[in-house]
């Protein structure tokens, strides 16, 4: 999975205090549930280049021509690092994740730098989750050795299809031979935490080809697979021209609950959206993500969420988005692309938008930690979401039903104002 972008929604009107004991739990602890909690946090180092863009990527990456900087974007990556490191003095990172673009491009002695002179800076946790994306078409004999002497000790690959016809309607680099072969180099380097990207509802796919992908990637024998709907973004080349043979709504429909089942009886476990793993394999990084930890954001676009325990404040920042202004400016105050602390008042949208993709939802003391909000703050919306069977409240907990899943959109938007 991609970094998420930072909500640019509406500020929402304070919910009624009031709370309905039948609706929403009261609480039981004595810890004021107006106060900001440090959570987990991560670190997420964006590499912008890539062979080719892709026509329905609207990511921030960049074809790269001729010989990329890699010295000097590894150097800019340290001292943007440097300038972020005050907001975060003192914290342990728990995991790490190079995004892109296509980060396997960047060569392992570099990655191996990076890694060095980040854990000299930032205390990482023991076992820290060091994910790096990969495209298939930059797999190369012995490179996956040399990541993993690096630290890298997860990788995930955007495999997307293993039908050619498909690969190369999405623009891909890639043919499902060399997917294929990509997975084993890594297996045989010793990666053992793999993801495989998948997508359905692709132009032109049918169950039967839906189901042959995922059979494909199952027989590959990965820890965990992300498996999620082609969608149109605004600004890709898609959405100016959308390809023929999309499959409509209830195609879509039909290949998610028919994956969902195969993942089911192969040993995967839902516990997001698009999300599947084996037993303890979950993405420690996405997680957190998902959870409303922190993490700081380095490299070109990047964005980053840090809890301001002193100051009570949650705060968002990005960087420059052009790989050549950010290497000018990274490290310095002209680097930051923006700074925004979140209102109170958005938070409890911020923290559902990620929070109601997990399928065991969240718990109450999670959101009283990491909004520095009472429950009580989002009792009406709550309470209106059990009337129409979109969540269910459970031993503290409060879950997204099946029915709610299929419409997290309306059930997210219920905590925007109007």
């Amino acid at each position: 999975m991609k970094q998420p972008a930072p909500s640019a929604s509406p500020g929402l009107q304070p919910s009624p205090a009031t709370i309905d004991p039948h609706a929403v739990e009261q609480r039981s602890d004595p810890t004021p549930a107006n106060t900001l909690h440090l959570p987990p946090l991560s670190l997420y180092v964006h590499i912008p280049w890539c062979v080719r863009k892709c026509p329905y990527c609207d990511f921030n990456s960049h074809e790269g021509r001729g010989a990329l900087p890699f010295a000097a974007y590894v150097d800019a990556l340290l001292a943007d690092l440097d300038f972020d490191l005050p907001l975060v003095w003192g914290r342990t990172v728990q995991t790490v994740f190079f995004g892109g673009g296509t980060p396997s491009l960047m060569p392992p002695e570099f990655i191996d730098r990076f890694l060095q002179q980040a854990s000299a800076r930032l205390r990482f946790a023991p076992g820290c989750e060091i994910t790096l994306e990969t495209n298939p078409g930059t797999a190369e004999h012995g490179r996956f050795e040399l990541y993993r002497a690096a630290g890298v000790n997860r990788l995930s690959f955007g495999i997307q299809s293993f039908d050619d016809g498909c690969l190369q309607r999405l623009g891909r680099i890639h043919d499902s031979a060399e997917a294929e072969a990509a997975v084993k180099l890594a297996q045989d380097a010793g990666f053992d935490n793999l993801n495989l990207d998948l997508m359905y509802a692709l132009p032109l796919q049918t169950l039967a080809m839906a189901e042959h992908d995922l059979q494909r990637a199952l027989a590959l024998q990965p820890s965990h697979v992300s498996h999620y709907q082609l969608t149109l973004e605004p600004n890709t080349v898609f959405a100016a021209k959308p390809p023929a043979g999309i499959p409509d709504d209830d195609g879509s429909w039909d290949m998610q609950e028919h994956c969902q089942a195969l993942l089911a009886d192969a040993g995967y476990a839902q516990y997001e959206v698009s999300a599947y793993a084996r037993p303890g394999r979950q993405s420690a990084h996405n997680l957190n993500y998902w959870r409303y930890g922190d993490y700081v954001g380095i490299g070109a676009g990047a964005h980053g969420k840090i809890t301001l325990g002193s100051e009570q404040a949650v705060l968002r920042r990005w960087k420059h988005k052009h790989p050549t202004q950010y290497l000018a400016t990274a490290g310095t105050a002209a680097g930051i692309g923006g700074d925004e602390r979140i209102e109170p008042a958005r938070r409890p949208f911020e923290f559902m938008l990620n929070a109601l993709r997990l399928v065991d939802g969240f718990s109450w003391a999670e959101f009283e930690a990491r909004t520095g909000l009472d429950r009580g703050a989002i009792a009406a919306q709550i309470q209106t979401a059990q009337a129409r069977g979109w969540l269910a409240l459970d031993g503290g907990r409060v879950r997204p039903t099946e029915l709610g899943r299929r419409f997290t959109n309306d059930v997210v938007a219920l905590f925007l104002q109007d």
